[in-house]
């Protein structure tokens, strides 16, 4: 019985070891991929959520009290400048304007008569300066009879779209009330909110003049018109920090409409950037690291600062050199401190491979 206790129990040590020897050639006959981080001008896009206006966005209120008679246009209709939109019941307003009209004939008919005799001397020029001055009065008053009347008719101040109806055919409108809003669309204003940082970056490295920017719609699809931004606001806003930049759209199509949201897309270019694989970092605690290997094929951890996250790259501002050796793949297989055997690829090559190429 310790005979065969003792046969066993070699054979498991023979086996144990056997086993030990052939993961240590295994693990010595693997050999991993390295690279170095790579300099490179590229794109990268900020992106800033925004609200969309219409350049021109109005109330239209009724500028006289009285029974609104007729519409003649309708909801989401595009009206033209100076087309017929409301008519308020002009019956009081045209009896006011016969009215004004006969006093300012009577007091014609009165100023010549009083002349006629002024220049005979058989009245004072006194009274003909008091003939005059009510043909004058009389003139005023038809001249603001002839305004309140036009007051009834509501005509389009520009080309627009109609909002909603906030009265219907045959209400009492009151002086002043809403009767609807009217957009210009046909250029755009889009707002955008800018940190304190990013505004002095832009400001120091191009004029705002320049800057070209995209809208990225609701529905995640980008607008076919690229915009410009064409003001900054005078002010940053003390409790955000941001400051307002304003960017103009075209809309000749008229998709985008007064109160929409997005997100304003400002391209901006980093030159000298340097660069790595996204697989080459794993992360600790939210932090990000690579394994960096020594002149002696000595792998160790180091904690990496990522400024810009790009399509399958980071762009790297703090942590390594452009001649560092970094692990690009296999980084669950090793520990640090490991020695390991390596095939070295250049950074374009790895790029290259990535699908992705510098400017």
């Amino acid at each position: 019985m310790k005979l065969n206790a003792l046969l066993v129990g070699l054979l498991a040590l023979l086996s144990y070891t056997s086993c030990q020897n052939e993961k240590k050639e295994v693990k010595e006959e693997t050999k991993f991929l390295v690279t170095s981080p790579m300099k490179m001008d590229t794109m990268v896009t900020k992106d800033y959520v925004c609200q969309i206006r219409a350049k021109q966005h109005i109330e239209l209120r009724a500028l006289e009290k009285g029974y609104l008679e007729k519409i003649f246009v309708d909801e989401g209709e595009f009206v033209k400048k100076g087309q017929m939109m409301f008519q308020i019941m002009p019956a009081m307003y045209q009896a006011e304007l016969q009215k004004a009209e006969a006093e300012a004939q009577f007091a014609e008919i009165e100023y010549k008569n009083t002349k006629v005799l002024a220049d005979s001397n058989i009245v004072s020029p006194n009274e003909l300066a008091l003939a005059k001055a009510k043909l004058d009065k009389a003139k005023a008053e038809l001249a603001l009879a002839r305004v309140h009347l036009s007051f009834t008719q509501v005509k389009a101040p520009f080309d627009g779209i109609m909002d909603r109806f906030q009265v219907r055919l045959g209400s009492l409108v009151d002086e002043g009330e809403l009767l609807t809003t009217l957009s210009d669309n046909s250029q755009m204003w889009v707002y955008f909110n800018v940190p304190e940082a990013e505004y002095l970056d832009y400001m120091q490295h191009g004029s705002k003049k320049d800057m070209k920017v995209n809208l990225l719609m609701a529905n995640n699809q980008q607008f076919t018109h690229g915009g410009v931004v064409e003001t900054i606001e005078a002010d940053f806003n003390n409790s955000t920090g941001n400051i307002a930049f304003r960017a103009t759209f075209p809309n000749p199509s008229k998709l985008l409409r007064h109160g929409e949201t997005g997100t304003i897309q400002v391209p901006t270019k980093l030159k000298d950037a340097l660069v790595i694989p996204q697989k080459a970092t794993y992360e600790v605690l939210d932090k990000k690291y690579v394994f960096v290997v020594d002149d002696k094929n000595v792998i160790s951890p180091k904690m990496i600062t990522v400024g810009v996250e790009l399509p399958h790259l980071y762009v790297v501002t703090k942590g390594l050199t452009e001649n560092d050796k970094i692990l690009l793949e296999g980084l669950r297989k090793v520990q640090s401190g490991d020695k390991i055997e390596y095939e070295y690829l250049k950074p374009s090559t790895v790029v290259s491979n990535l699908g992705l190429h510098a400017e």
